[in-house]
């Protein structure tokens, strides 16, 4: 029998991430706001922890330095999302869940990154530490690229830079900084016009360039960390992104980090990451992704002949190291009544179970005009889906 049943949406996410309410009291502890000046702050240690994945957060909650800015950066919502979660997930290979808490980025402020993500040459008189990173728009003597030109040999690369800090618990009840992880988020289309007001033209950025520059980018933004005192000596994590077009309906990914151990300036041995999103259904899909594939139409099939009134199944794969680990399904529906929205969710906690891959984290999610309608989830640990209906 199916777990189905009208919760609260807090009570939701508690149920679906597997946490087991904790009644261990917070714990207050003392954070070093300006190791130069000794300046502390009291803060507090959650005693909740959703499961392993997730990095406890500092109360009260610290911004990022640079918040707005991946808004204005990155490409698709879809990019904005995973930029910050992988980037999250590639950090735990160095601070581990148990140890680290994490914390908003505090270091690179909006104007730091800003005069980072420029071309060398708009902000040449600025000091080292502060020029763009991206390449500059004048060719050897000094004039102005044309719009193609710049397109080919000059692009931007750097779309972004994503901080997120690491800290870890002393012996004397205060938190430090652990570590820092820095995410590059790299352009692989360069948008370009022609003239002011004018059509859109696209650039493809190959991978190898992506790579060599991304390398080059993050080798200079080590050093320059490496400059502050209050990070000399901390482990940094540097992920290389890939984002996708404007128009893609996946997010891009990772594809490599290094780690700069502490006290070094130096970056170690670039680790290769295997991860990607996909879209089902595929028309004619690589063998690696086929039988998920095959499962997918069936699923779709069961829809179409069951309920008329949607306008397309859409399924979002991540895998990694060639394997699916977790399916995505989006589900947009014309809105008849509660009753409907209840036979049809009941349906689908049928079919997810007889077609989709059951060693997978599946998660469907149903909605109309209004907004979310429900929601069905599926570990691979579990047989059946929890299933929520959502009430307003």
């Amino acid at each position: 029998m199916n777990r189905f049943r009208w919760i609260p949406a807090m009570v939701v996410v508690a149920m679906l991430t597997g946490c087991v309410p904790s009644f261990k009291e917070d714990t207050e502890v003392l954070q070093d706001t300006d190791e130069t000046e000794a300046e502390v702050e009291t803060t507090i240690i959650p005693s909740m922890q959703l499961n392993d994945n997730y990095y406890k957060t500092l109360v009260p909650y610290k911004e990022s330095a640079s918040r707005g800015l991946v808004v204005s950066n990155i490409n698709t919502k879809y990019d904005i999302k995973e930029v910050e979660e992988g980037l999250m997930r590639l950090s735990q290979n160095v601070y581990d869940t148990e140890n680290y808490f994490f914390q908003e980025g505090q270091y690179l402020d909006s104007d730091t990154i800003s005069n980072w993500l420029a071309r060398s040459n708009q902000n040449a008189d600025e000091p080292e530490e502060l020029r763009g990173l991206n390449p500059a728009d004048v060719n050897k003597n000094g004039e102005k690229m044309d719009p193609e030109t710049r397109a080919k040999e000059a692009p931007i690369y750097l779309a972004h830079i994503v901080e997120q800090n690491y800290l870890v618990k002393t012996e004397d009840n205060k938190v430090k900084l652990g570590g820092i992880s820095i995410g590059l988020a790299l352009n692989s289309i360069y948008y370009y016009q022609k003239e002011q007001y004018g059509d859109t033209f696209e650039e493809e950025i190959p991978n190898a360039e992506i790579e060599q520059k991304g390398k080059e980018i993050a080798k200079e933004v080590i050093n320059r960390l490496r400059q502050r005192p209050e990070l000399k000596d901390v482990p940094i994590v540097i992920g290389l992104f890939k984002q996708q077009a404007n128009n893609a309906i996946v997010p891009g990914s990772y594809f490599a980090y290094n780690v700069s151990e502490k006290g070094q300036s130096d970056l170690g041995e670039w680790q290769d990451i295997n991860e990607n999103y996909v879209t089902f259904p595929m028309s004619s899909p690589d063998a690696e992704y086929r039988k998920v594939n095959e499962s997918f139409q069936k699923f779709k099939q069961e829809v179409d002949e069951y309920f008329s009134n949607y306008t397309s199944v859409i399924g979002r794969g991540f895998y990694q190291n060639n394997t699916l680990t977790k399916l995505s399904i989006e589900i947009p529906i014309q809105f008849y009544g509660t009753t409907e929205i209840i036979g049809f969710t009941q349906y689908l906690s049928g079919i997810i179970v007889q077609q989709l891959p059951a060693d997978v984290d599946i998660e469907v999610s149903i909605t109309s005009i209004n907004g979310p309608e429900a929601l069905l989830i599926k570990e691979r640990s579990d047989e059946e889906p929890f299933v929520h209906i959502y009430d307003y």
